[in-house]
């Protein structure tokens, strides 16, 4: 009887292994022992089970009378390919962290965890360990748990050198906490807590300007050299916002991201209502003027896609706006009264910045 063998068979060759095709698995195990401590520095108590597991388990505190929890998901856009061409990954993971836990505190939330996706075409563990180590700070920071993540090795798909970042946060809140922005009425006092900086948006725009410019990012930029202000990790509200709500009625919050100053506001205001600002009630950092400079934006641009100085705003009744701002202030937080609510018209925007 004549035996089968297929057409194709590699029993002459030798075996293929997963490291052959470009995925070391040995690699990503010493990437996580790497970050267990600092994933350890950032539990908290309701922890039950972190990361080596499935599934990673936190359990509800019971101090929560009628918990709503809050969910917010981000990356950090084109600021990575600054971070890539400046071999800087300290912070980045810092802008992770902070665009998810200062979106769930908008609605009144408290950050409870955090969970992190790191892919890459081949792992540097050195430097997925600094990436890693920023996002435990930032965790920290916020007060809430680094409890798991996963680490996509995946040949092919990413530039040598280059990686992708995403992550989410789940924050919880009492029911009758939370922050809608149904109650802001006319009069009503604007707030304005300094950003660090561009945060994490409007990079695409950031890195035009630097290449139509051949800017040199060494270059002094005020205090700062201008490749040190662009990196400047997103600030990280948490803890001070949670302080003062602690205190004192806060009506509204809106995290400055995408879509700037103009077009965040009016997504917790009520539709008859509009937002006025000043803007020279606040301190504009340098690097905003060397944006608009170089790229000759306009100020309706550059209020469209950046912050301008602002990283997050705050409305209140007025009898609360100075207490509010002594608060901050106290909690290290730059703090101005930068505008006030009015009625709005038919034909009006919902936000208006008078120069």
């Amino acid at each position: 009887m004549t035996s089968f063998k297929p057409e194709n068979s590699n029993s002459s060759k030798n075996p293929l292994s997963y490291q052959d095709a470009g995925v070391d698995i040995d690699a990503g195990n010493r990437l996580v022992n790497n970050i267990k401590p600092y994933a350890k520095r950032t539990l908290r108590p309701e922890v039950l089970a972190g990361i080596g597991g499935f599934g990673a388990l936190f359990e509800i505190s019971s101090k929560y009378r009628n918990p709503v929890l809050v969910s917010a998901t981000d990356g950090v856009g084109t600021k990575l390919k600054l971070a890539f061409q400046l071999d800087q990954h300290a912070s980045i993971g810092i802008d992770l962290v902070a665009m998810s836990v200062n979106d769930i505190l908008a609605q009144g939330a408290e950050p409870l965890f955090f969970l992190d996706y790191f892919a890459c075409g081949k792992l540097d563990i050195a430097t997925a360990t600094t990436v890693v180590s920023g996002i435990a700070s930032g965790c920290e920071q916020a007060g809430c748990a680094l409890i798991g993540g996963e680490t996509a090795e995946m040949p092919g798909m990413y530039p040598p050198d280059e990686y992708d970042l995403a992550g989410f946060a789940v924050g919880v809140v009492e029911k009758d906490s939370i922050i809608t922005g149904k109650t802001i009425q006319k009069g009503d006092t604007v707030i304005g807590l300094a950003s660090s900086g561009a945060h994490a948006n409007g990079y695409s725009l950031i890195r035009k300007i630097i290449e139509t410019n051949q800017s040199d990012l060494s270059a002094d930029l005020g205090e700062k050299k201008l490749s040190h202000a662009i990196m400047m990790p997103t600030r990280i509200y948490v803890k001070p916002l949670l302080e003062l709500m602690k205190q004192l009625p806060v009506k509204g919050i809106a995290h400055i991201t995408g879509g700037g100053l103009v077009e965040n506001i009016p997504r917790i205001l009520p539709d008859d209502l509009a937002a006025i600002l000043h803007k020279k009630s606040w301190t504009m950092p340098p690097l905003f003027h060397w944006l608009q400079q170089n790229g000759n934006v306009t100020d309706d641009e550059l209020h469209r896609v950046f912050n301008c100085g602002i990283g997050m705003i705050l409305i209140v009744a007025p009898a609360h706006a100075n207490e509010a701002i002594e608060i901050l202030q106290r909690c290290g937080e730059t703090a101005w009264e930068i505008g006030e609510i009015k009625s709005r018209g038919a034909d009006e925007m919902p936000t208006t910045i008078v120069l």
